[in-house]
C-alpha cells in the first residue's frame, strides 16, 4: 500500500489492486448461501429450497448486526490510529469485540425460541414450515460464530490483514462445500444436513477469527479494553450506515416472501413455487451484485482520495470506467438470465421432482420479466457509491432507496392488488422499477459528472503567516466560540495585541498539505458544515497541525476541537467566547450580512454542527465549561476590552 499513489498512479491498476479483492471477498459470502440452496434443491427440491428463502432474513438480520459492530470498530481503529492514540484504538476494538459476543448469543437465543412466529412473518407457507422449523434452528445455533466472525473479519481488515480475513472467509466457504453433499446425500438428513454444514463451516471461521486476537499488530488488547462504557455508542454510529442498508434489504426480502405467498397461491402455481423460485434466482443474482458492488467498493478510496485532492478530471475518468465496466457485466448476466433461466433454475431441483415443470415455468417468466432490465440496476448501484465517495451521502442514500423501497414495493402493491393482476402484475413490477431507476440514476450521475466539470480546486494560493517577533513565556491560546459572538476577531485583536500568530482560516491551508487535499474542498466543507468520508483525514491532519503549530510557537488557535487537541499540554489557555442571542443577531446582519428574521435559525444551526462536530471528534460536550480556563460573554466588555482582559490575564 505504501508503494500505491492514489492520485498519480494508472487507474486501470489502481482498479485491479483495490477492486479484485473487494470482488472476491462478497463473492465468497454469496458462495455460503448459494450452495447450500444447490444441494437442497436436489437433496430435497422445491419445499427445501423455499425453506431457504424462509429463514434467509434471519441471516440479512445477523449480517446488519455484524456490519453494525464491525464495520463501527473497523472505522473507529483507523481514526485512533491514524490520531496515534493506541489505547483508545485497543479500547474500541475490545469493546466490540465483547458487544458482539453477547449481542450474537442473545440474537440465537432469541430467534431459536422464536423461530415459529419468525418463519411465518418472513412468508413461510404450511408446507414448508417443517423444513424452516428445522433448517432455521439450527442457523440460530450457529448464529454467534457467524455474527463474531462476521464482525471480526471488518476489524482484521483494518488492522491491516485483508488476506488474513479472506482465509478465513474462504476456508469456511470450502468446508461448507465439502460438507453439504455428504450430509445432506450420505447421511441423508435432508435441509438440516444442510444447515449442519454451514455452521460447521462458520465455526471454522470463528476458530481463525478468534485466533487472531492475540495478533492484532496495530494494538495490544488488555483487561482495561473489555469494560464497555458509553464510548460504544460512538464506535457504533460509525458502523450505522452498513446496518441501515441491511434493514433495507431486510424489508423488502419479507415484503416479497409474503407477495410470492399470497399472490401465488392464488395462481397455478401455488404459494410454494413462486416462493422457492425467488429464493434461488436471488441467489444467483447475489453473485451479480456481489461483482458490481465490489467494483464500486473497490473504487471508493480512489474516487473519495482523487475528490479531496482536486483531481476532477481524474474523478470523471474513474467514473467513467467504473461505470463501463459495470454496466457490461450486467449486461452479460442480463443475457444469462433471458437466454438460459432454464439452465440456471435447473441447477436447483432434480428433474424427477413433481413440481419440476412448473418451477422451471416461473422460473423463466421471472428471467423474462422480473429481471428483464436487470444489468440496467448496475447504474444505481455504481451510481449510489460513487456520488457517496464525493461526500453526497443523503443523495447516494436516496439512490439506493429508490428502486427497493420507494419503487418496487409500491408498484408491486398497485399492480399485484389494487389493479388485480396478481402474480403477473407482481413479476413485472420488477423491470418497470429497473427501468424508472435506471432514468432517475442516470439523471443524478449525469448532474454529479457534470458538476465536477464546474469546480475547480486547481492552483490554491496559499496564505502566508507572517512569523511574529514574541518574546514572552511560550503560550498558545486557544478560541472556542458560539457563531456570531465575535469570539474570532477577539482571537485576531489578542493576537496583535501579543504580538503572536493568529490561526483561523490560515489552518485550512496548513491541513491541505498536510492531508493531500485541496484547500478549496476543506474549505467548502468548513464552510457548509456537511459530513464527508474524508472528514476523518481532515481532522487528523488538522489536529497534526496544530500540535506541531503549539510546539514550535506562541499563538492564537481558534475553533477545530483545538482545546481538546491541546488538552495534555500545559501552556495552554482554553478560552471560551459566547454572546446574547439578540447580539449574535445583530452582529451576524451587520458583519455576515444575513437577513435578520433567517439570522437566529442560522445561527442555531451552525452552532448546532459546531457542537456536534466537537462531540464526535471529543465525545465531550462543546458547552460544558469545565472543558476551558476563561469563559467570558463577549458583550459584557465589547469585542475589544475582551480581547485586552484575555492579554492582561495572560501577562
Amino acid at each position: 500500500m505504501n508503494k500505491i499513489d492514489l492520485g498519480k498512479d494508472n487507474i486501470n491498476k489502481l482498479l485491479l489492486a483495490f477492486s479484485i479483492p473487494c470482488v472476491i471477498s462478497m463473492l465468497i459470502n454469496s458462495v455460503y448461501n448459494i450452495v447450500d440452496q444447490i444441494f437442497i434443491g436436489q437433496g430435497v427440491g422445491t419445499l427445501g429450497n423455499a425453506a431457504t428463502n424462509v429463514i434467509f432474513p434471519l441471516v440479512i438480520v445477523f449480517n446488519a448486526f455484524a456490519g453494525l459492530i464491525g464495520n463501527g470498530a473497523a472505522a473507529n481503529l483507523s481514526l485512533k490510529l491514524g490520531e496515534n492514540k493506541k489505547d483508545e484504538a485497543a479500547k474500541g476494538v475490545g469493546q466490540a469485540i465483547v458487544l458482539t459476543i453477547i449481542i450474537s448469543i442473545l440474537l440465537g437465543v432469541i430467534s431459536f425460541i422464536a423461530m415459529p412466529k419468525l418463519i411465518m412473518l418472513f412468508g413461510c407457507t404450511e408446507n414448508v414450515y417443517p423444513y424452516a422449523l428445522e433448517y432455521g434452528r439450527i442457523v440460530c445455533i450457529g448464529a454467534p460464530f457467524m455474527i463474531i466472525y462476521s464482525a471480526l473479519s471488518n476489524i482484521i481488515r483494518a488492522d491491516g490483514a485483508p488476506k488474513y480475513s479472506m482465509i478465513m472467509l474462504v476456508v469456511g466457504a470450502i468446508i461448507n462445500i465439502i460438507l453439504d453433499p455428504i450430509f445432506i446425500f450420505v447421511f441423508n438428513k435432508g435441509v438440516a444436513g444442510g444447515a449442519i454444514a454451514t455452521v460447521i463451516g462458520q465455526f471454522v471461521s470463528f476458530l481463525i477469527s478468534i485466533i487472531y486476537i492475540k495478533k492484532f499488530k496495530s494494538i495490544k488488547l488488555k483487561k482495561e479494553s473489555l469494560k464497555i462504557d458509553k464510548d460504544i455508542f460512538r464506535v457504533l454510529g460509525l458502523g450505522l450506515s452498513s446496518c441501515i442498508t441491511q434493514c433495507t434489504v431486510l424489508i423488502l426480502f419479507i415484503f416479497m416472501n409474503n407477495m410470492m405467498t399470497k399472490l401465488g397461491a392464488t395462481s397455478k402455481y401455488g404459494a410454494d413455487i413462486p416462493l422457492s423460485v425467488y429464493g434461488v434466482i436471488s441467489k444467483i443474482n447475489s453473485i451479480y451484485i456481489s461483482m458490481v458492488l465490489g467494483v464500486s467498493i473497490g473504487a471508493q478510496p480512489i474516487i473519495g482520495f482523487n475528490y479531496g485532492a482536486g483531481n476532477k478530471n481524474r474523478v470523471k475518468e474513474i467514473l467513467k470506467k467504473i461505470l463501463i465496466i459495470n454496466f457490461i457485466i450486467g449486461i452479460i448476466f442480463n443475457a444469462i438470465y433471458f437466454f438460459f433461466p432454464r439452465e440456471l433454475a435447473g441447477i436447483f431441483i432434480k428433474a424427477d421432482d413433481p413440481s419440476y415443470e412448473l418451477f422451471m415455468e416461473f422460473a423463466t417468466l421471472m428471467c423474462h420479466s422480473f429481471y428483464l432490465l436487470m444489468g440496467l440496476n448496475a447504474f444505481e448501484m455504481t451510481g449510489s457509491i460513487s456520488i457517496q465517495s464525493l461526500g453526497k451521502v443523503k443523495k447516494a442514500t436516496a439512490l439506493s432507496f429508490i428502486r427497493q423501497i420507494i419503487l418496487l414495493i409500491p408498484i408491486s402493491i398497485l399492480l399485484g392488488i389494487v389493479l388485480n393482476k396478481g402474480l403477473l402484475g407482481m413479476v413485472y413490477a420488477g423491470c418497470i422499477s429497473d427501468g424508472i431507476c435506471f432514468i432517475i440514476a442516470l439523471f443524478m450521475i449525469g448532474s454529479e459528472y457534470i458538476s465536477l466539470g464546474k469546480k475547480d480546486y486547481s492552483s490554491d494560493k496559499e496564505e502566508k503567516v507572517d512569523n511574529k517577533d514574541y518574546k514572552g513565556k511560550h503560550i498558545v491560546i486557544t478560541i472556542s466560540r458560539e457563531y456570531a459572538s465575535g469570539g474570532r476577531y477577539v482571537g485576531k485583536l489578542l493576537a496583535d495585541k501579543l504580538g503572536i500568530n493568529f490561526y483561523d482560516k490560515e489552518l485550512i491551508t496548513l491541513a491541505a498539505k498536510e492531508s493531500g487535499l485541496s484547500k478549496k474542498y476543506i474549505e467548502e466543507i468548513d464552510e457548509n458544515s456537511r459530513r464527508t468520508e474524508n472528514d476523518d483525514r481532515i481532522f487528523i491532519a488538522e489536529s497534526k497541525v496544530i500540535k506541531k503549530l503549539a510546539k514550535n510557537e506562541s499563538c492564537v488557535i481558534v475553533g477545530r476541537c483545538a482545546d481538546y487537541i491541546l488538552k495534555d499540554n500545559k501552556d495552554v489557555l482554553k478560552v471560551f467566547l459566547y454572546s446574547d442571542e439578540d447580539n449574535k443577531v445583530n452582529r451576524a446582519v451587520k458583519y455576515y450580512g444575513l437577513d435578520k428574521n433567517k439570522a437566529p435559525k442560522i445561527i442555531s444551526k451552525i452552532n448546532k454542527e459546531r457542537e456536534k462536530h466537537y462531540k464526535f471528534y471529543t465525545n465531550r460536550n462543546w458547552k460544558d465549561f469545565d472543558n476551558y480556563d476563561l469563559i467570558i460573554n463577549v458583550d459584557s466588555q465589547g469585542v475589544e476590552k475582551t480581547a485586552e482582559y484575555i492579554s492582561n490575564y495572560i501577562k
